[in-house]
């Protein structure tokens, strides 16, 4: 079964993917202050590095993970984040791939898990923990509080 970086076409189609979708981004005001002094050279060949592994081009990948790549970037919504992604869309439309196939992309590179690591936000399992422990805390100061009021003066 083909990969997905095979059906998209391989290393020349992620090649021109990446180029066509920095154009964009660079020119979208709503991001391209992310990219003030950024080697886009080298910023364009880890993205063509990452995405080469994450669409399944390569068996490893040597480059910063998502979360570490993104932490020093003050500011970086969620907003941003669905901005770059319509950016990937509408490079991926514009070079005549599939809907099929940019759903695909769409399944790895806008997940709700991508979304977490490149916003720094705790995984979903650790969101469902942290509630729970901040719902017992109000609980205990609860039965805390009964405790105080029940006493006699």
């Amino acid at each position: 079964m083909a990969t997905l970086f095979e059906k998209l076409g391989g290393e020349g189609a992620i090649d021109a993917a990446v180029d066509q979708f920095y154009k964009r981004v660079l020119n979208d005001d709503r991001i391209n202050h992310f990219f003030i002094g950024v080697d886009m050279a080298k910023q364009r060949q880890h993205q063509k590095a990452f995405l080469t592994y994450a669409f399944g081009g390569a068996s490893n990948y040597n480059g910063k993970l998502l979360r570490e790549a993104h932490q020093h970037l003050m500011g970086l919504s969620g907003a941003h984040f669905d901005a770059v992604v319509e950016n990937l869309v509408a490079t991926l439309k514009g070079l005549g791939v599939s809907d099929e196939l940019i759903a695909e992309v769409g399944a790895i590179a806008a997940s709700h898990a991508t979304k977490q690591e490149v916003l720094n936000q705790p995984a979903a399992e650790q969101k469902v923990l942290d509630q729970a422990s901040t719902e017992q805390e109000t609980l205990d100061q609860y039965d805390t509080d009964r405790e105080v009021l029940d006493q006699p003066v």
